[in-house]
């Protein structure tokens, strides 16, 4: 397979992957954008519908919670891309700390989505 030389360049790989990389952030946002939304106007159907939101609030709040996970997982895996070219010791620096903050809120957001979801599957349980 024969690629033009300024595609074998490491300026025109750090070209191609930068892109990439805002693609992929791009769709990490737009993750989180649709899943704000989707939140929004299920709260507000809801709110319409009911006086009482504490049960359902709790499933767009889990249903919210994934759609964060996902984005962020989508923004961590720009960020390690970006790196991917000869990244520098500051870059690597950058990306660890990012990468930890991420994980970090990965993690939380993922144990809170799980202890909800056993909440309401013992809610459902325990109601006549």
């Amino acid at each position: 397979m024969n690629l033009p030389k300024e595609l074998m360049s490491e300026s025109g790989l750090r070209d191609m992957i930068g892109w990439l990389v805002h693609a992929i952030e791009a769709a990490g946002a737009l993750i989180i954008f649709v899943g704000a939304v989707w939140a929004f106007l299920r709260f507000a159907a809801t709110g319409l519908r009911r006086r009482s939101l504490i049960g359902e609030f709790n499933q767009i709040r889990l249903s919210l919670g994934r759609f964060l996970v996902l984005g962020l997982e989508f923004q961590l895996a720009g960020d390690v891309l970006r790196t991917a070219v000869a990244p520098s010791f500051t870059e690597i620096g950058q990306l660890a700390a990012i990468a930890a903050i991420r994980t970090i809120l990965n993690f939380f957001l993922t144990k809170e989505i799980a202890q909800e979801r056993a909440e309401i599957e013992l809610e459902r349980k325990t109601a006549p």
